[in-house]
Parts: C-alpha cells; sequence; structure tokens
C-alpha cells in the first residue's frame, strides 16, 4: 500500500478570512479534532474544535490565530512518522503537505490506523515478546541476532518504555521456536517481561517452586 493513497480533500481547508461559526458548523457534522487553516492557499496551522467552540461564532478566523496550531507532515514522510505525529499532537485529523509547502489534503487517523494493521508486525501470526535491558548495553541488531540464530523471523521490534536506565524493547517473532529464543535472550543478560504462555522455561521454575513449597510443608 502506498501512504499517499489515504490522503483525503474531501473537506476544503477554512479561510483564515472566514468566521469561527463556520468551523462550528463543520465541527458539528464531523468527528474531526481540528480543521486546518489556510491563507490564499498558504497553510497557516490547524484550529481544535475544544478552542472552536469557546469563540463567538461572529469572530473571524484571523482574529484568533494564536490558537492556531501549526502541526502537518509531509507526503513523502514514513508512516510510522506520521503515527507519531498523530500522538504526539493529540488529534485524528494531520495536514499533509508537500516538499514545495503545497495544501495537498488530510490524513485521518483511522486510516493509518489501518495501514499499520496491515503491517506484518500485527497481521502475521506469531509471539510477542517484551524483553527489558540497560538502555547502553543492547542493541537491535544483537536482538535479530538472537532471534535469527534461533531459526526465527523478527516481523519487527520497537522500544516500549523506560525504567530508569533500563529500556522494554518490544518484538514479535515467528513462535516455532519461542523457548529457544527467550533462553538465549536470558544467556544474553536480558531481563524477560512477558511472553507467551508456553514459556518452558517460566514454567519449570513453577514447578520446581510449587514442589520445594510443599516440600518444606511436610
Amino acid at each position: 500500500m502506498n501512504l499517499q493513497d489515504f490522503i483525503i480533500s474531501d473537506v476544503e481547508p477554512m479561510e483564515v478570512h472566514e468566521p469561527v461559526a463556520r468551523v462550528q458548523d463543520i465541527f458539528s457534522q464531523f468527528t474531526f479534532s481540528h480543521l486546518p487553516v489556510m491563507r490564499n492557499e498558504v497553510y497557516l496551522g490547524c484550529l481544535s474544535e475544544n478552542d472552536a467552540r469557546c469563540f463567538n461564532r461572529n469572530t473571524a478566523l484571523d482574529e484568533v490565530m494564536y490558537a492556531f496550531d501549526g502541526f502537518f507532515v509531509r507526503s513523502s514522510d514514513h508512516w510510522l512518522d506520521v503515527l507519531e505525529s498523530f500522538a504526539r499532537h493529540d488529534t485524528n485529523l494531520m495536514p499533509v503537505l508537500s516538499d514545495k509547502n503545497e495544501y495537498l489534503g488530510y490524513y485521518e487517523l483511522k486510516d493509518i490506523m489501518h495501514f499499520f494493521n496491515e503491517s506484518p508486525f500485527l497481521s502475521e501470526s506469531g509471539a510477542v515478546i517484551v524483553v527489558e535491558k540497560g538502555t547502553e548495553d543492547f542493541s537491535f541488531s544483537e536482538i535479530s541476532q538472537i532471534v535469527e540464530s534461533n531459526d526465527a523471523k523478527l516481523y519487527g521490534c520497537f522500544i516500549s518504555g523506560y525504567r530508569e536506565r533500563f529500556s522494554q524493547i518490544t518484538l514479535k517473532v515467528t513462535s516455532s521456536s519461542i523457548n529457544e529464543i527467550l533462553q538465549t535472550f536470558r544467556r544474553y543478560g536480558y531481563n524477560v517481561i512477558t511472553t507467551a504462555q508456553d514459556d518452558a522455561f517460566l514454567d519449570s521454575l513453577k514447578e520446581r517452586s510449587n514442589y520445594l513449597s510443599k516440600y518444606l510443608e511436610l
């Protein structure tokens, strides 16, 4: 899929000379969190629904430009960068500009999430593992080597959290050799946070712990 195929232009951006009333009316018709505003085909920024509801309907948009948020993405941006921009600005509409700053339209969050859902990371069956290691001590090349050395494929991985000087990494792998992968991670000093339920290493520890508890009760 080509991300640019998801650019939408069925709602025209607002012109800065228009009244707030028109923006409020459009927000009443659609579920957008923001609307883009232009001046003579030049993108100025977005006005949020929350801000628009606070203004008098007869006020012109150029009188409330201080409330505009100038976020946008480029048509050449990777879909992960686009998704990050949606999250950073807490919006469900993202203006798209060309490399020459021409307004091309907008992305809707639901379409980008569909794009994400179609990626192998989510669409392919496999096991999701969360491991943890010192931020200065791990590398993605090492993680990939650990997975592939156990005859498995890595669908993707990303840093999903920080805890003091430690990083948590979430990865998705083919699940045919999950136990061997987990044991290798532990040998390389990774702490396995969560994983599939068939973790033989943890099952073994639990069985031994239960046996020891019963033995001590005798």
